[in-house]
């Protein structure tokens, strides 16, 4: 069996790479703040390990109630990057307090010749920094706080493989408390099953799978983000026309069987090349970005929004009747109406052609039926609703 020592160096060489490969490779590429935080923990944990090699040595005194700190400091930063996937912080101030009082409890211990000095609070402390890290990623996979799509389907796996980890080191570090309280360092039991020489052995393997884990959430960020970039159209956060169009027709492929899939409509920002050229360029992005902000906040979770093109939006309101989507126009420029903006610049009206969708209707053919309806409302005046009845705009209201 390796001496601890040995172990003790081998973990160090472990911890280097890991902390080399991961830095590099994960956190470079996203710059995440569950990232930077596992950066932290790694470093952390490496100079505790390099704090422990002086143990047995005349500089065992400070190093000792160091390494102690640093240990559990690396355990916080765990507990840390676990909130920081929700993007959640921890009270500093707090885990600072609980390291000065392990660094006093160790450092009142005997610690030039006590090598487990402080080890009930150092034990205690370690249990639950990596249980609230449990928690939170137990809550965090399966909270739904990413909402349905690809990111909670890429997300949840890994953060259940983390969860059962964390719970795993948690019970592990609990185990070692309670059997120190009992029989203490010397005691069999605890010299041989969940001694430093064990424990070293956990760890390594523990920081080695969590930080593939955690690879793969970079990797699953870098991917998400590169998919909104194709999806998503930069200005306004919206679906792009592409991705529109497609999520559009699997809907309606979805709705086959039923008669009315819905309500698309178009909406139009009226008189938006004025904007432009009385405040700028960037006051009409503000406005569009406003716009889409406004349909965003107003439409149902099962609804699809997307940019058409300029400053024209496509909305397709899932299963709703025209009175539905006229009231969801409605909240719209309620929201608009109560928006204000820097500067002097004023919002613009908004025109609005819909029309219902039903059983075995073309794409093509229902955004030139709402494209008619809504140049029916811009001639009509702008600022209005107009409702297309087959190929034929119908009735004209403000919204």
């Amino acid at each position: 069996m390796l001496d601890p020592i040995s172990l003790r160096v081998s973990f160090a060489i472990v911890a280097v790479t890991l902390l080399a490969l991961f830095y590099f490779v994960a956190y470079r590429s996203t710059r995440s703040a569950y990232a930077g935080w596992w950066c932290a923990a790694l470093g952390l944990f490496l100079a505790g390990s390099a704090a422990y090699l002086l143990d047995g040595t005349s500089q065992q005194w400070w190093a000792n109630p160091a390494g102690n700190v640093c240990v559990v400091a690396g355990a916080a930063a765990v507990w840390s990057g676990a909130r920081a996937v929700e993007g959640r912080s921890v009270s500093w101030w707090l885990v600072g307090a609980t390291l000065v009082g392990l660094l006093v409890t160790s450092a009142l211990d005997d610690p030039g010749t006590n090598e487990w000095s402080g080890a009930p609070v150092f034990l205690g402390l370690m249990t639950i920094f990596i249980a609230l890290a449990s928690v939170e990623l137990w809550q965090s996979g399966r909270s739904g706080s990413f909402g349905p799509g690809p990111r909670e389907r890429m997300y949840r796996p890994i953060l259940r493989s983390l969860a059962v980890m964390s719970t795993g080191l948690s019970t592990f570090y609990g185990l070692r408390l309670v059997a120190y309280l009992l029989v203490g360092q010397d005691g069999r039991a605890f010299a041989v099953y969940l001694g430093t020489e064990v424990t070293t052995l956990v760890t390594t393997v523990m920081l080695a799978t969590v930080s593939f884990s955690m690879t793969a959430l970079s990797y699953a960020d870098d991917t998400l983000e590169l998919q909104a970039r194709a999806t998503r159209d930069g200005l306004t956060g919206l679906l792009n026309r592409d991705e529109l169009v497609r999520l559009v027709e699997r809907r309606w492929r979805g709705h086959r069987r039923r008669q009315v899939h819905g309500v698309l409509v178009m909406a139009d920002l009226d008189h938006f090349k004025q904007i432009n050229d009385t405040y700028g360029h960037p006051a009409g992005d503000v406005a569009l970005q406003v716009f889409a902000a406004a349909c965003r906040s107003t439409v149902g979770r099962a609804d699809i929004v997307g940019r058409f093109g300029g400053e024209e939006f496509v909305l397709f309101l899932d299963e709703a009747t025209v009175e539905e989507a006229r009231d969801v126009v409605r909240r719209i420029t309620v929201a608009l109406e109560a928006t204000s903006l820097p500067g002097g610049v004023v919002l613009p009206t908004v025109s609005y052609g819909m029309t219902l969708v039903g059983r075995g209707d073309d794409l093509a053919d229902v955004v030139a039926r709402a494209d008619g309806a809504l140049y029916a409302a811009k001639d009509a005046g702008r600022a209005r609703v107009v409702v297309a009845d087959g190929a034929t705009a119908d009735r004209s209201t403000s919204p």
